[in-house]
């Protein structure tokens, strides 16, 4: 666990924890030809320097192929972590840097599994291990994975942030959004009235979400979802006129439908604030909107075969399991829209992605107690 905090690698470079991965593997017995990376970086946006690595067994008895996984990448607050025990706990011993435990400890989870089964020669089904890429920046390696290449599992496991007894059957469906305000320059002093200010029709627009109850948590007709503006970038000098101005924004919501009326207000509050904002001689600012589907909500049945799993696993730890639906996006949303049914159980990460974030190591055993119990279909 330790040696996988240290290893440095934010998402688009996490082809050493990979290479350390595959080197624990080998040496635990793993046939190479069982072990692969897929071309997933190929697809992302960010240029990443290694696809998911995908480790597959053949079952020594009969069953449904199971698939455990977890994500590699960290965020950027990691970089640098000094991983040390403190009592049950392990944190980072430098003040300045995240631990990475999300999701490093997924990923020991994961691979302890896996080396367990290799070591011990346990009895199993039909296995994939799957270490996937850039989850921190828009689940790209779930997103970009291909059901053949993980050979089609019937239950899948998630190993993510959390609490162990924290079974995640569903999550929130996210739309990301880019808002580009054309205004027009002029001189702020001499003549402002001759311009079109592009910081200007972005404070209406926000200013009218607000006040329309479309910003931040949105309660409409009973149905609930959330949209933020979370990034401005405008203006050059307080003596101009703002010219341009670029705004990133989102909309979530387990509701599709109510989510692309979230989406909807965003785009009619810009278009409508660009109309009140005039030069002397009519002109007006353009709005132009760029958006895209990140991730996709789901909802698992309670009676979905890796739901039932999970709960079995977690009550043999004598702990009382807990469904849970997420706010936030997750591997299994793109998971389940590849068509593998996946739920995702914790493995004792807390205050992740601060410089407060600790890993509890009772509930990190626990995880991998469940993990192997999962694998081995026992």
């Amino acid at each position: 666990m330790l040696d996988l905090l240290r290893i440095p690698g934010v998402s688009g470079e996490e082809k050493e924890v990979a290479e350390r991965v595959v080197t624990w593997l080998r040496e635990a017995g793993c046939p190479a030809a069982a072990i692969a990376f897929d071309t997933a970086h190929t697809k992302t946006p960010l240029k990443g320097n290694v696809g998911n690595l995908i480790v597959k067994l053949p079952g020594t008895m009969p069953g449904p192929r199971r698939l455990l996984m977890a994500h590699m990448d960290t965020v950027p607050v990691c970089r640098g972590a000094k991983p040390v025990v403190t009592g049950r706990f392990v944190k980072s011993a430098d003040p300045t840097t995240g631990l990475g435990a999300d999701d490093r400890a997924g990923v020991a989870v994961v691979l302890s599994t896996a080396l367990e089964i290799l070591r011990r020669g346990l009895p199993h089904p039909p296995l994939t291990f799957f270490f996937a890429i850039q989850e921190e920046v828009g689940l790209y390696g779930a997103r970009f994975a291909k059901a053949a290449d993980l050979g089609r599992p019937k239950l899948a496991f998630n190993f993510d942030g959390g609490a162990v007894e924290k079974i995640t059957v569903g999550a929130t469906g996210g739309y990301r959004m880019d808002v580009t305000i054309d205004g027009v320059p002029a001189h702020a002093g001499v003549a402002p009235e001759k311009g079109v200010s592009a910081i200007a029709v972005a404070a209406l627009a926000i200013a009218d979400l607000v006040e329309q109850g479309w910003h931040g948590l949105v309660e409409k007709d009973g149905r609930r979802g959330t949209s933020n503006v979370g990034v401005i970038q405008a203006g050059a000098a307080t003596n101009v006129v703002a010219e341009s101005a670029a705004l990133r924004a989102e909309a979530r919501g387990h509701d599709p439908a109510f989510r692309g009326r979230i989406v909807k207000a965003i785009e009619k509050a810009f278009s409508d604030a660009a109309k009140r904002v005039r030069s002397v001689d009519g002109r007006s600012a353009r709005v132009t909107f760029a958006g895209r589907l990140d991730y996709e909500a789901f909802r698992l049945a309670d009676d979905e075969p890796c739901v039932v799993a999970a709960s079995e696993a977690v009550r043999a730890l004598g702990l009382t399991p807990r469904l849970d639906i997420s706010n936030g996006g997750l591997d299994a949303n793109w998971m389940a829209a590849n068509g593998i049914p996946t739920v995702t159980l914790g493995c004792g990460q807390m205050e992740i992605h601060t410089t407060h974030e600790q890993l509890d190591l009772t509930a990190f055993e626990q995880a991998c107690r469940a993990a192997l119990r999962l694998a081995t279909a026992t």
